[in-house]
């Protein structure tokens, strides 16, 4: 009967989350430990912390790597935030430019009264 244990071939001896290691068969029938990347994680929204679509689930090296158009949105907030609280700022900032305007022209009207 074969023997199917294996070693390591880094010098990290534990099966540590940064360790993680799949069997393989080589072309010369052996079977070898072969060490697997951790998987990425999709980047967050920084407002609601959903995952922000169109924007590919990588490790920090690998979006150094990729090109700019592939790490954001065409659109403001791109890659920061999602569509959703995008719309929420637009619609909030709006909101109160207009009770701004309102304000001043209910302070202008109180004057008219006054005189």
């Amino acid at each position: 009967m074969a023997d199917h244990r294996m070693t390591y071939r880094r010098r990290q001896p534990y099966n540590t989350v940064s360790n993680k290691v799949r069997t393989i068969k080589t072309p010369g029938g052996e079977h070898r430990l072969l060490n697997t990347k951790k998987k990425g994680t999709n980047p967050k929204c920084g407002d609601c912390g959903s995952k922000l679509a169109g924007i590919p689930a990588l490790r920090p090296r690998e979006y150094a790597q990729i090109s700019r158009p592939k790490k954001t949105v065409s659109r403001s907030y791109g890659g920061s935030r999602c569509a959703n609280c995008v719309k929420d700022r637009v619609t909030r900032a709006f909101l109160i430019e207009e009770q701004k305007i309102v304000k001043k022209v209910m302070r202008e009207a109180e004057k008219k009264n006054r005189r």
